[in-house]
């Protein structure tokens, strides 16, 4: 997925800009992202893997939970030190020596050294043996796996599989976006192949933030997400809307653009897929 450069947790008018970390910090490419819309901080349909994921076996390796206190307390101080306000969550080792996975408060997931000195974004290819191996590509499949399992499913617009379900997808979605159009065109297809659709809201523009809004305070949210994507202005009263707590998830995950389609595993397979090869990605075919 692409690694937005630390988003501030505080989603205001001025959520599309960025921290001072971020002016620092140049993104990183994780796995191979398909067509989707950009929100302009980044390209979302370029690759600059050194080693493509494709070619590079997941680390088996299983996440550990325990986290290492002297090493979040150690990159708290020297966030505070630079000027950067973040709450650090956890730290836990990788397969790596003395190289940890972070989790920080509203911030997509990134490594650290022991001493809490260093912030690496990006992929990690352990070489060595007959493939390479990404060890990243665990660590970042669970992050995503855990925060997405959390959101209650009365927050997200749902379009349920045709019979049987064969795999479930969540999709940060905008509707102004011209890919998000294209994914939605082929829901019904999509859907009569076995595949749930989850949508959560990523308005990739302030400007998009009110119609966003306004599909999740619809009393028929299907009904205005159709029309929203069939480009519409769709209206409604204001309410409380879960739509501020997606961006946020959205920046945590690492998400730069849409539509940005994630495994119920926590495996993002990129951005636009025609319904075929969406099944053939998630093993729903």
């Amino acid at each position: 997925m692409l690694l937005t450069p630390f988003y501030k947790t505080k989603l205001n008018r001025d959520t599309f800009s960025r921290s001072p970390v971020a002016r620092v910090i140049s993104a990183s490419l994780l796995v191979v992202v398909a067509a989707g819309c950009s929100n302009n901080a980044a390209d979302a349909t370029s690759n600059t893997n050194v080693i493509n994921s494709a070619n590079a076996k997941a680390s088996s390796a299983i996440v550990s939970k325990d986290s290492n206190a002297a090493v979040v307390k150690s990159l708290q101080a020297n966030l505070k030190t630079s000027g950067i306000e973040e709450t650090i969550l956890s730290a836990v080792p990788t397969d790596m020596t003395d190289i940890y996975w972070v989790t920080a408060e509203g911030l997509p997931s990134f490594f650290t050294d022991k001493a809490g000195k260093h912030i690496i974004q990006g992929q990690i290819i352990a070489v060595g043996k007959e493939a390479p191996v990404d060890i990243s590509a665990a660590l970042v499949a669970s992050t995503a796996q855990q925060a997405l399992k959390a959101v209650d499913k009365k927050d997200m617009v749902i379009y349920p599989a045709k019979g049987a379900t064969k795999a479930v997808v969540y999709a940060f979605t905008d509707a102004d976006c011209g890919y998000c159009r294209k994914l939605h065109e082929e829901m019904a297809d999509i859907n009569a192949r076995g595949i749930e659709v989850r949508y959560l809201a990523w308005p990739r523009s302030e400007e998009s933030v009110p119609k966003m809004e306004a599909i999740w305070c619809s009393q028929d949210r299907k009904a205005a997400m159709d029309q929203g994507k069939a480009g519409a202005n769709v209206q409604a009263p204001s309410c409380a809307n879960p739509v501020r707590e997606h961006m946020a998830l959205g920046a945590k995950l690492g998400v730069r653009g849409t539509p940005a389609i994630f495994t119920e595993s926590g495996q993002q397979v990129g951005g636009y897929l025609p319904a075929a090869q969406l099944a053939e990605a998630i093993d729903a075919s």
